[in-house]
């Protein structure tokens, strides 16, 4: 019987960041030929890789030139990008998950794919452990501090699973945690804006997925101005590239980025 050889894919296309990322920790970033044009982790993978995607939009000719085995993709949100890609006759996975549990699924299959599964789990280690600075961070709270996430303002759209559980997992309390059942930000959309001003959060963190916060778009709503996240000067932005990306960011720095918020508010608190 003939030996089949390179059975894991040699030329890999990342559509999203968090696959790119993942692979260059792994020390696969050699099998990746082209990226999104989103991806800024790690820096030099842009620099490094053709750009061929934008986020909802793809340079087929450009796929189909790098002789991709396979593409990874993220989410309903680039179906049609894996539909017309099939159709083409390339290898699409495309992921969908939305929770810390699926993120670390995620990266556990990518890494199987590729052929690099010690290494895999020695870097799941890492983020692991990362997660465990949050958890003993959340032990160290005096209070637990009520928070809204914002990530849309036109309409308002609160947070998805993994940062709602993120949220949680270092200590705050998400004041929208029931909207964390919903994948899709369609219905995680407030229908006023006065609930917020109702559930009177104590820290407001805002991540306006892809465009930067402006402050005094919020402070021009209405009643906003009694909320006790900003008349105590805890308003802050994490960047969606950290807090957004359903990848190793959120895990790392996305976690660091909310003891770093909420050791402020506890500051604040004993003055």
């Amino acid at each position: 019987m003939a030996r089949f050889t390179h059975l894991s894919p040699r030329r890999i296309i990342c559509l999203t960041e968090e696959t790119t990322e993942t692979l260059y920790a792994i020390g696969a970033d050699d099998l990746i030929v082209g990226v999104s044009g989103f991806t800024v982790r790690p820096k030099k993978a842009r620099k490094e890789k053709k750009t061929v995607s934008t986020y909802l939009d793809a340079k087929f000719d450009d796929i189909l030139a790098l002789q991709p085995d396979i593409v990874f993709a993220w989410s309903d949100l680039q179906a049609d990008i894996c539909q017309e890609l099939i159709k083409r006759g390339i290898e699409v996975v495309c992921f969908n998950h939305r929770t810390i549990q699926g993120i670390f699924s995620m990266i556990y299959r990518l890494g199987i794919l590729v052929g690099k599964p010690s290494e895999t789990e020695k870097y799941i280690e890492t983020l692991e452990a990362s997660l465990a600075r949050g958890a003993d961070f959340a032990q160290s709270l005096t209070m637990c501090p009520k928070v809204y996430f914002e990530e849309w303002y036109d309409p308002l759209i609160t947070g998805i699973a993994w940062v709602s559980e993120l949220i949680e997992h270092c200590g705050g309390i998400d004041i929208f945690a029931e909207n964390r059942q919903f994948p899709d930000a369609k219905r995680r959309i407030l229908a006023d804006a006065s609930l917020v001003v109702e559930r009177n959060p104590d820290i407001i963190i805002a991540s306006w997925c892809g465009k930067m916060f402006k402050p005094e778009k919020m402070l021009q709503r209405p009643h906003w101005e009694t909320i006790n996240a900003i008349q105590h000067s805890q308003v802050h932005e994490i960047h969606s590239s950290i807090i957004l990306q359903p990848g190793p960011a959120a895990l790392t720095d996305g976690v660091e980025a909310l003891i770093s918020i909420y050791s402020q508010w506890q500051s604040a608190q004993n003055i």
